[in-house]
Formats: C-alpha cells, sequence, structure tokens
C-alpha cells in the first residue's frame, strides 16, 4: 500500500452500521471516502440525506456506476445478507475490493466467492464479526472445545436481524469443529415436546437463538464436564465497537490478493 489515502465506497449510509462507517471512515486520515451507495436518494449529497453528516459526498443507487465514477479502492458493505452478496460480486466484478459485514453465507458461496477473487487478484474480506472482543471469544471457545467438547451456543441479537442463527455463532460452531469430533450431547432418548425447543444442530452443538428489541450483539459459549461449566461471553454494546475491526479489514485488504473469510485470519 502505497501513501496515497484509501478511497473507499460505503453502501447503506442511512443504516446503524453504515452511519458508525461513514463516522469512522472520515474521522481516519488516510482513508477518503468517494461516494456511498443507498437504495434512496440517488442523486443527492450526503449532507442532504437526515441524520447524516455535513459533508458533500454523491449519493449513488447503481454501485458499478458508483465505481466507475469515483475509482474507489474499497467498498465497505454492513448492510443485509442478499445486498451484501449482490454488492461483493460487482465489486469484483468492477475490480474493487470489497469488505462485507453481512452473514448469511454458505460455506459453498464463499468458496466460489474466493475463487473470483483469486482469479481477478482482488483481496476480500468478510466478517460475520467485526468486534475484536467477539473475535477473542471464539478463539477462547475453540481453544476450550479441546477439553470440553459438550457445548451449546446462546446468542442474542436485536429483534430487526433477518438471519439466524448469527453468522458470529456458525462461524464459532465451525471453529470448534475444527478441535472437536461430532458427537450427540444430552441424554440418547430425549425428544422435544416442543419443536425447536433443544435449538438448532451443528454436528451435535446446540445453537440458541434470541431476538429481542434492546439487544445489539451479544453471544455466550456454554461447556460442560462431571463437576463444572465453563461460560464465555461476549457482549457489544454500541455498534462504535465494530470500527476498529472494519477498519483493520479495509487496511489488510488492501495488501491481499484473495479473500479472507473471518477477522480472526486478520489477526493472526
Amino acid at each position: 500500500m502505497d501513501n496515497r489515502k484509501i478511497r473507499i465506497i460505503i453502501a447503506g449510509p442511512r443504516g446503524k452500521m453504515g452511519m458508525e462507517a461513514v463516522k469512522m471512515v472520515t474521522a481516519t486520515d488516510h482513508f477518503d471516502l468517494k461516494a456511498v451507495v443507498d437504495t434512496k436518494n440517488a442523486g443527492k449529497a450526503l449532507q442532504d440525506i437526515d441524520g447524516q453528516p455535513a459533508l458533500n459526498i454523491p449519493v449513488y443507487e447503481d454501485l458499478a456506476i458508483c465505481i466507475h465514477d469515483t475509482g474507489a479502492d474499497v467498498l465497505i458493505d454492513l448492510t443485509k445478507p442478499e445486498s451484501g452478496k449482490k454488492h461483493l460480486e460487482i465489486a469484483l466484478e468492477n475490480g474493487i475490493r470489497p469488505v462485507i459485514g453481512t452473514t448469511g453465507f454458505s460455506d459453498e458461496e464463499i468458496g466460489t466467492y474466493s475463487r473470483i477473487a483469486e482469479e481477478k487478484g482482488l483481496g476480500a474480506v468478510i466478517a460475520p464479526n467485526f468486534a475484536v472482543g467477539a473475535i477473542l471469544m471464539m478463539k477462547f471457545a475453540r481453544m476450550a472445545a479441546k477439553f470440553m467438547p459438550d457445548i451449546e451456543i446462546i446468542e442474542q441479537h436485536h429483534d430487526q436481524k433477518l438471519d439466524a442463527p448469527s453468522g458470529t455463532a456458525m462461524k464459532t460452531a465451525q471453529m470448534i469443529q475444527d478441535v472437536r469430533e461430532p458427537m450427540k450431547q444430552g441424554h440418547p432418548n430425549e425428544k422435544e415436546d416442543l419443536e425447536g425447543a433443544r435449538g438448532g444442530d451443528y454436528e451435535g452443538i446446540r445453537i440458541h437463538s434470541v431476538r429481542l428489541p434492546g439487544l445489539v450483539a451479544h453471544q455466550e459459549v456454554l461447556m460442560g464436564a462431571t463437576g463444572q461449566t465453563l461460560t464465555i461471553r461476549h457482549d457489544t454494546i454500541d455498534r462504535s465497537a465494530f470500527m476498529p475491526g472494519v477498519k483493520m479489514a479495509v487496511e489488510s485488504v488492501m495488501k491481499l490478493d484473495l479473500l479472507v473469510y473471518g477477522l480472526e485470519n486478520l489477526m493472526e
């Protein structure tokens, strides 16, 4: 990466995460916010949108046109799963490095996008969670799973979240499975009198999703063994907690020529 500023497009500036991203990018000396992409307000400036800072930054509806007009280096997308996937594809097709913070990517989709990124020689980052503390929680859970393989995950999010379980919960389970053999937990004859009462089942790990107003993003990994339990918990109190991770991803993606899934892979 040279000394010039990293030119950035942000998708979804009106969302709660998007608003935090606008603040972070405009407050970072070596970042340059070139434009935003919004499903409304095309043709306006950012300063014309309620709740946005007084910045004369153009608003686009079409990401491909935005990339062409601005010559940006990086796309930050912290929107919703379907929008994030669509924008990831458009970014790679048009030679811009995507940093995607939406969830809901399947293993097959990650494999497909990884091949495209490698063919294009472009860096890309997909992160189910940008909070550094959440990444540490996942790492600690993976370490502990070698010794306490009976595990359940409870993730809690605001009631506007569309996917369940969360990408963080799935990523946690996948990391645990790297060191844990698939196994059935609980009594071998247990049954659900109410369907779904035991949560989702990922290789024997039970995952429970809670959706309530007032929550932001919270997760605990519960482990049990003879005579003892261990709980590893992370709480996101404010969405500003995600921004140091987004900043790290933007700086890192400029040095990559492949897709990286999970912020933990940038923290090694």
